[in-house]
């Protein structure tokens, strides 16, 4: 009885073939009944109890194993690849060749396999698949290796037989047992003396079983010939040997430890570079797949294996990943709102960035799979809030600079989170809008005709007041006689003069004179020029997004004609018919937001130059007087920046210089102007002025006065900063006087309109008469 029951408890199973398990127990009770007979109750319950305490202790002592087999096989890699980089040297040969002979047979033997528990096996599976992929890297030096080691190992057995030889041949007793002893090691000469083949070897091992009679090797002798003879067998077979190991196509059989296996990857996100691993023992099974016999189309089988491993990997990998790097974007540009405690020292932190570069599947690719995710979610997104754009523009940036992902731009129409005016509500309330709103030159601009029909109306009262008209006139006719000795310069004391005689007329209850209301009248009309061609600039600049495809906006086919020429279907031809719409309107907005200020001007202009507006050509000599003002108003604001109270204070204010330029245009006074050299005169009026104070410096310089060269100092700085004022109100004033084409007057302007005109009826009339034809006659 204990004969028969102690190799079931020393052998527990056996795996035949994939997941089917043999018992020799329960193999021999239902096969065999008369052992079944031989056996009481009491020694299967022993069989089965050593079966289960066997498979206890595997699963307690499996995670040391499997850490002991990953230091093993880690240190072999590092000696595998250590040994195959170093170049040969002729004088260590031999030794070399020994050494790579052992990390080569080390590397097939001691391969575990275990099946208890799916971590440790995942990660022996791995080691399996990184022994082969050891070896298929070095497969040229392997190969190149196997040869010379092959050769090396039939010269020591081929001494160690003629050795033996000799030592049958010297003993001169004649026998038939002696001659076949000595024919046999012949026989296992001539065998290893050619290419070391399956059938070579077999024959070298059946010669030596007849060869090894009559004590003809020693015992130091024999031993090292049957361990080279063992390691030819290793080395010959190296290729197949390492596949057959390596081979972990019963995995397929055991799919379910892959969810677990990557719940675990994803877990521990420092070692998912060896995930490739995993994914190339489950390409062991493909070959078993396409001898399958129970589907008509192994192909069909290997689809859906396929799809089956793409779905566990998305969901329990890819998807996760991404929706946990969209979560730490977005609680990322969200910090401000302090969520969630991010402390990486208390909540620990998972560097996702290490999960995109796996490479596990050459089909699919980690960071496109999550960067198309995050793409789509950020679009859809964006389209249900649009007012979000700025957000996930912010994520997208992240994502970039974080992870390293190329983001594609969603190209939806921009709106913002700041808490700014809205567009709408501008334009209902445009009059409130313009008296606050500070125009930058920079910045794009336009207007609007009702609004600037008002301003013009009290434009055109103010210039019509008694007490302003006398006073211009007086400045024109001084300016007229006193040109010649001023250089043909304005004089700046009479800019000054005219500022400080207007504040004697009254002023307002805060402080301001009728200058000042003046100014803040054409800052007005300049605003509201700006923000229309803001809008507009806005939409020309979405149309030329849409019509930058079409090659020619001169020259656009008809779609419609075309496609009824071809004799298409009617669908074709609606279709066509709706894209020649579209390129109609997309042309026509083009064309018409070309040219929106010349419209401007042509609207008001006539009125403005017409006999009954006499008194506004008066203007040209009012802007030096509001030149001065504005400089003044400027620094003061510019001043308030500083101060804790910013009430009224501001940086720029280009919607003066814009409704300036725009006026003196609708009034084709730019001549005049240019006529007064006003900036040149305000730039020699300072210069001189600097020159004198620093003068005064030289001069104080030896008395030692610290006050007074202080109040210098001060005063040296003052005239820097108004200098510096009216330089730049002269650039934004030059600047914007290129929007209304300041280089032509009226009259110019007429003259090229008239040429056009009789061109283009000089080209219509020329189409249109056609050569008489001579038949006809």
């Amino acid at each position: 009885m204990c004969v028969c029951v102690s190799p079931f408890l020393q052998v527990p199973a056996v795996t035949l073939t994939a997941n089917i398990i043999w018992f020799p127990d329960t193999f021999l009770i239902a096969k065999v009944p008369a052992a079944a007979k031989l056996m009481d109750k009491k020694s299967l319950q022993a069989i089965r109890a050593q079966r289960d305490t066997y498979l206890q202790q595997r699963a307690q002592t499996l995670t040391k194993d499997v850490q002991s087999y990953y230091v093993f096989v880690t240190s072999w890699m590092m000696k595998m690849e250590s040994i195959l980089s170093k170049d040969h040297k002729s004088d260590k040969l031999a030794d070399d060749l020994n050494s790579r002979c052992n990390v080569f047979v080390q590397g097939i033997l001691y391969r575990p396999m275990t099946k208890t528990s799916v971590k440790a096996l995942c990660r022996l599976v791995e080691l399996l698949k990184a022994v082969e992929h050891t070896f298929h890297r070095r497969s040229m030096v392997v190969a190149d290796s196997v040869s010379h080691i092959t050769q090396q190992l039939q010269s020591q057995a081929l001494n160690a037989i003629g050795t033996a030889k000799k030592r049958v041949i010297s003993d001169k007793k004649y026998s038939e047992q002696r001659l076949d002893v000595l024919s046999s090691l012949v026989l296992a000469e001539n065998a290893l003396s050619g290419p070391s083949t399956k059938e070579r070897r077999l024959v070298v091992s059946l010669a030596l079983c007849v060869g090894t009679q009559l004590k003809t090797f020693k015992d130091e002798e024999l031993l090292p010939l049957q361990l080279v003879l063992k390691k030819l067998d290793l080395i010959s077979e190296l290729r197949e040997r390492v596949k057959l190991q390596c081979d972990c196509s019963f995995l397929y059989w055991h799919r379910a430890v892959f969810p677990i296996y990557l719940d675990d990857v994803y877990d521990n996100a420092v070692d998912a570079a060896r995930i490739h691993y995993m994914f190339s023992a489950l390409r062991d099974s493909v070959l078993s797949m396409l001898y399958a016999k129970h589907m008509e189309l192994c192909d069909q089988l290997l689809e859906s294996y396929d799809k089956e491993i793409m779905d566990v990997f998305k969901e329990h990998l890819l998807d996760k990943l991404c929706k946990e790097i969209e979560k730490d974007l977005r609680l990322s540009v969200h910090t401000h709102l302090k969520l969630d405690d991010r402390n990486p020292f208390k909540v620990g932190m998972k560097d996702l960035k290490l999960c995109l570069y796996m490479h596990a599947h050459r089909f699919v690719l980690e960071r496109t799979y999550v960067t198309h995710y995050l793409d789509k979610t950020f679009y859809n997104l964006t389209t249900v809030a649009l007012h979000d754009w700025a957000t996930y523009s912010e994520m997208r940036n992240l994502a970039t600079q974080r992870y390293g992902l190329t983001m594609t731009e969603a190209h939806l129409p921009s709106q913002t989170l700041e808490q700014g005016l809205d567009v709408l509500e501008i334009m209902r309330n445009i009059h409130v809008f313009v008296s606050r709103y500070l125009y930058n030159l920079n910045n794009q601009v336009n207007f609007t005709y009702q609004f600037l029909r008002k301003k013009f109306y009290i434009f055109s009262q103010f210039m019509y007041d008694e007490h302003i008209k006398s006073r211009l006139i007086k400045d024109i006719r001084f300016f007229r006689e006193t040109k010649d000795q001023s250089d043909q310069k304005y004089p700046f004391e009479r800019a000054e003069k005219f500022n400080r005689g207007i504040r004697k007329l009254g002023i307002t209850p805060d402080g301001q004179s009728y200058l000042d209301q003046f100014r803040q009248l054409i800052s007005q009309i300049g605003n509201a020029m700006g923000y229309v061609r803001m809008i507009r600039s806005g939409g020309l600049h979405c149309c030329s997004s849409a019509i930058r495809f079409v090659p020619d906006l001169e020259d656009i086919v008809n779609f419609e004609e075309l496609v009824k020429e071809e004799g298409l279907s009617e669908e074709t031809q609606r279709a066509a018919s709706v894209l020649d719409s579209v390129l109609g309107d997309l042309t026509s907005n083009s064309a018409e937001g070309t040219e929106y200020f010349k419209m401007l001007v042509a609207v008001f202009a006539p009125e403005f130059r017409s006999a009954k507006n006499m008194h506004l050509r008066n203007f040209y000599m009012i802007v030096p007087p509001l030149t001065v003002n504005f400089v003044e108003h400027s620094i003061s604001c510019k001043e308030k920046l500083n101060k804790k109270n910013k009430s009224g204070a501001a940086f720029t204010d280009d919607g003066f210089a814009m409704g300036v330029a725009y006026i003196l245009k609708l009034l084709d006074q730019y001549l005049e102007f240019d006529s007064l050299h006003w900036f040149q005169a305000v730039r020699d009026k300072y210069k001189k002025e600097m020159n004198a104070v620093v003068k005064e410096q030289n001069v104080q310089s030896a008395s030692q006065d610290e006050k007074l060269l202080q109040t210098m100092n001060l005063t040296q700085k003052r005239l820097d900063i108004y200098l510096q004022e009216f330089e730049l109100l002269h650039f934004s004033l030059s600047s914007a006087r290129i929007f209304f084409r300041a280089d032509k007057t009226a009259a110019e302007e007429t003259q090229e309109k008239k040429d056009k005109e009789e061109a283009a009826k000089a080209g219509g009339a020329s189409d249109g008469s056609t050569p008489t034809d001579p038949a006809s006659k």
